[in-house]
């Protein structure tokens, strides 16, 4: 019963964080979570999988490149960063030449892997991380609430654990606290998670 509350809690905490005010910039990053299917979200509930459909939109992603960046902290602390996708090295690629930029992003854990893919229109980038083996990770869509520039790096996604008090488990806390997302691991004792930073470049 604990694990179907826990569930059902984690989404709805979903829904009450992307409810906020959104900060305007030069991009917007809109994101729809999950599917209007009710088959298929039973499928991704029953499988622990996380997705969103994810939009940037705005004149300053025209004739621009763009990279995304995965940074894990264990214990409060950076402890590795990758390099996930840079389009500067990949000619096939080439500039994004209208105002928007479509891209799905799915995600779950199995064992202590955690698996994630970024979909593009003509490319995808999976990723396999090593995690703690726990079924309470969850994707949180952060860059909706944030103002983007071009040639300023953002942290777009985060893959969180969360924060436990008095036998809850409360996402939302974590996500909506103002607090730095790079200190997220020492204010809430949360032994690890990963940000995954984008930028979009000249």
């Amino acid at each position: 019963m604990k694990s179907i509350l826990f569930s059902l809690l984690a989404m709805a905490q979903i829904t009450l964080c992307t409810a906020q005010q959104k900060p305007k910039g030069s991009i917007a990053m809109t994101s729809k979570v999950y599917s209007e299917n009710n088959e298929i979200m039973d499928l991704m509930r029953f499988e622990n999988i996380n997705y969103f459909k994810t939009l940037f939109k705005g004149d300053s992603l025209k004739n621009k490149k763009f990279t995304i960046t995965a940074k894990q902290f264990w214990k409060g602390k950076l402890s590795k960063t990758d390099t996930l996708l840079n389009t500067s090295i990949f000619e096939y690629v080439g500039v994004n030449k209208t105002d928007s930029l479509p891209l799905r992003v799915i995600s779950k854990t199995q064992g202590k892997n955690i698996e994630v893919k970024f979909i593009f229109d003509r490319f995808e980038v999976p990723h396999t991380f090593k995690g703690l083996k726990t079924s309470d990770y969850s994707l949180r869509d952060f860059g909706t609430d944030l103002p983007i520039e071009p040639n300023k790096p953002f942290y777009a996604f985060a893959y969180i654990l969360p924060y436990e008090k008095d036998g809850g488990k409360y996402w939302c806390a974590v996500e909506s606290s103002g607090k730095d997302i790079e200190t997220w691991g020492k204010e809430f004792g949360i032994k690890h998670y990963i940000l995954f930073e984008m930028n979009f470049i000249e």
